[in-house]
């Protein structure tokens, strides 16, 4: 651990590199709560996925096409903010046909994605660092974008934290106090696709998921109440970020599959303790109405 303090100290990427990871946590353990709560980390997975789509149309601009003011980081966020307003529109419309579209942008934002970064030069290291992640391939520009986006989604969770609490647990009862349900569906959505960008950003496509749900699912077994939930998978998040990149640096193991091995590794734990009784159960009926009421004097 001393060597790795070092090497933060004396490295401006590595240190770069953690300022990035911590930020990602941050929007994530809270947003990710909300997935866990309301049971819709199917759709999060189809976000995540069809985000490749938006990459690697943006790789292809930049290196096939000499447009360098581009980012792929701009093309992500667009294509998970179109994807999540998509399946939010399905839902809302079409309830009966939504685990099939889900599928459908899943598999097709991953085809474009594939389709265009095979014709970008370089494109083998590229559609590399997107999928399992290179916490170390940010650039300054992209982190003061996460950065950005950040504290957007903070301020947005902050003025909106009880109404998606409503919409969370039990949407009739929100209706029927006069809450746009379908605009605060979409909010949630769009929420949840900025946070799978800047999570993509540390472990990549295929590993986003572990980081989005694995520490609200362990906070869930630690607590009854959302906001205490969110507040330890933050705390679990940036843990496991740091520790992970510490794991990554003495071993010279990639920075976001390391990561993800110490959360699975800790979350297998925690069910492991929960089944000896060494920890509490996650969200009951009960406990889920003891929330709502707690939460929304």
């Amino acid at each position: 651990m001393t060597s790795f303090i070092n090497a933060l100290i004396e490295n401006p990427l590595l240190l770069s590199a953690v300022f990035a990871g911590l930020a990602a946590s941050i929007v994530s353990g809270i947003v990710g709560s909300y997935v866990v709560v309301k049971r819709i980390v199917f759709i999060s997975g189809s976000i995540s996925h069809s985000v490749l789509a938006g990459i690697g149309f943006c790789l292809w601009l930049e290196r096939a096409k000499g447009v360098t003011w581009v980012s792929p980081l701009y093309g992500a966020l667009f294509a998970a903010i179109l994807s999540a307003l998509i399946i939010g529109w399905i839902r809302i419309n079409y309830k009966q046909r939504e685990d099939s579209v889900i599928a459908a942008l899943w598999s097709i934002g991953m085809a474009i994605g594939v389709l265009f970064i095979s014709q970008t030069p370089g494109f083998n290291v590229e559609l590399t660092n997107f999928l399992v992640g290179n916490i170390l391939w940010v650039t300054p520009m992209d982190l003061y974008l996460l950065l950005g986006l950040n504290v957007a989604t903070l301020a947005i969770v902050i003025c909106m934290h009880k109404r998606f609490l409503a919409i969370c647990f039990d949407e009739e009862q929100a209706q029927l106090q006069g809450l746009h349900v379908n605009t605060l569906y979409l909010t949630l959505l769009v929420l949840i696709a900025v946070s799978i960008v800047l999570l993509i950003q540390v472990v990549g496509i295929i590993l986003v998921m572990a980081m989005l749900t694995i520490p609200p699912a362990i906070a869930n077994l630690l607590t009854s109440r959302l906001s205490t939930m969110m507040a330890i998978a933050v705390v679990i998040n940036c843990i496991f970020c740091v520790g992970g990149m510490n794991l990554a640096y003495e071993m010279d193991w990639p920075g976001g599959a390391s990561i993800a091995l110490v959360a699975g590794i800790v979350y297998v734990a925690s069910l492991l303790l929960h089944a000896q009784k060494f920890i509490r159960w996650p969200f009951s009926k009960s406990s889920a109405n003891r929330t709502v009421k707690g939460e929304g004097r």
